[in-house]
């Protein structure tokens, strides 16, 4: 696939339903390519590139959810024609909601499954100022949710890579409220670490309200990066889920 936006490791044409996956803030989508050897064929992985990492680390993130929106609904429309669903972590799990709200809007096809990760319901969300942040204590929130080794924060070249394009996302993420107050027409499953500092699975049990489908909740062991603990598991709950093998 061609789309900047979209990347397809190992295509599968007569796959059931292509999985979309979104990166959480100054995430890439390298977070999901272990699933490649762990999804079955009846599933095909589609990585959501966002602007300013990878490939596409010279582009700037939009500077509102609206924008991000628009361009990310443009990317994924032509696949819209086959059975999908999305799965967002952290950050992606907003970016995947409103990326569905959009489209219910515009009466296009939703998505088979919501996958929401280490994200608060909409309703809990709250603004912040963590994109303020100066560089060493954004650097102990990374630390602190467990994502980054603190060895790799001390090389000043990577954190002159890394540091800029989480302020974009934290910005986005932190000024923006949720578009409608619509629940979906599909499934959605939350999923979170029992260590989550920044998540209780009362918070992420708020996503029932934004579906008029069936919900359902998971728990891993690890903190806000459990699914690079677990992969083999979450896998196996997004397949079930899917009703696919």
């Amino acid at each position: 696939m061609s789309c900047a936006w979209l990347n397809i490791p190992h295509p599968k044409p007569n796959a059931a339903i292509q999985l979309l996956c979104l990166p959480h803030a100054g995430g890439t989508a390298a977070l999901y390519r272990p699933w490649v050897k762990l999804l079955p064929d009846s599933i095909e992985l589609v990585l959501v590139c966002l602007p300013g990492r990878e490939q596409r680390c010279n582009e700037v993130m939009p500077a509102d959810m609206r924008s991000l929106i628009t361009l990310l609904g443009n990317a994924v429309t032509p696949i819209l024609d086959r059975p999908w669903a999305v799965f967002g972590h952290s950050m992606g799990a907003t970016v995947a909601h409103e990326l569905i709200l959009s489209l219910q809007c515009r009466n296009l096809c939703g998505p088979e499954h919501l996958f929401v990760s280490a994200r608060k319901a909409p309703q809990f969300q709250e603004g912040g100022n963590q994109h303020q942040l100066d560089d060493d204590s954004l650097c102990q929130q990374l630390i602190q949710l467990g994502g980054t080794a603190p060895e790799l924060l001390e090389i000043p070249e990577l954190r002159a890579l890394l540091l800029p394009t989480l302020r974009q996302d934290y910005r986005l993420i932190e000024t923006s409220k949720v578009s409608s107050d619509q629940p979906l027409s599909c499934p959605i499953t939350a999923m979170l670490g029992r260590d989550d500092p920044e998540l209780t699975p009362d918070d992420a049990r708020g996503w029932q309200r934004w579906t008029n489908c069936h919900f359902h909740i998971y728990e891993y062991t690890g903190n806000h990066f459990y699914l690079s603990q677990s992969p083999h598991l979450v896998v196996s709950h997004v397949v079930k889920q899917l009703g696919l093998t």
